[in-house]
């Protein structure tokens, strides 16, 4: 049996559409982090992070593709969905997946002073929480690294020259 050039339901293939929401985050000045959510090998839920564009701090990738999920399935209990995110949640997101009953929490780059899938904390797989979610981290590494990076160096370059708004990327790509 030859195997399809592309897998539509890997890791990868989901991973790839939640860089392409972290990309969308980074044209409009915001944090590079993009989400998916996934129910029975489809795209139920598509976010990134719009903090800053919506004056809302809860305004995370990750909140933001709950919400859509929860309308998609006509319910908040996401127990055989799965969430896809290009950086470590936060407790404050980890917090709403536990809440939603998500299955599995694959994200790509960890983070190690802030992260709650294990980076700094698990409460993910807390035991005194009601639910605990499988999680796969390291999907697509290097790549949500590099936006990441290139996000916070031009931001960087931005603050020294002086200016104080430009939108996302310089050329829409993802540099290592």
């Amino acid at each position: 049996m030859i195997e399809p050039l592309i897998n539509l339901n890997s890791d990868d293939h989901f991973m790839r559409e939640a860089l392409r929401q972290a990309r969308k985050a980074a044209h409009q000045d915001e944090v590079p982090i993009g989400a998916v959510i996934v129910h029975e090998g489809q795209v139920i839920a598509r976010a990134w992070n719009q903090v800053e564009t919506l004056k809302d701090a809860t305004a995370h990738a990750e909140m933001l593709a709950l919400t859509q999920a929860e309308s998609a399935m006509g319910d908040w209990r996401l127990n055989e969905c799965d969430l896809y995110v290009t950086k470590e949640p936060c407790p404050m997101c980890a917090g709403a997946i536990v809440h939603c009953r998500i299955r599995r929490v694959i994200f790509g780059c960890p983070d190690p002073k802030g992260g709650a899938a294990g980076g700094f904390w698990n409460l993910l797989q807390a035991p005194n929480l009601n639910h605990r979610c499988e999680i796969t981290s390291g999907v697509l590494g290097d790549e949500t690294v590099a936006i990441l990076k290139q996000f916070f160096a031009e931001a960087r370059a931005r603050k020294t020259s002086g200016l104080t708004h430009t939108k996302g990327l310089t050329d829409g790509t993802i540099s290592g």
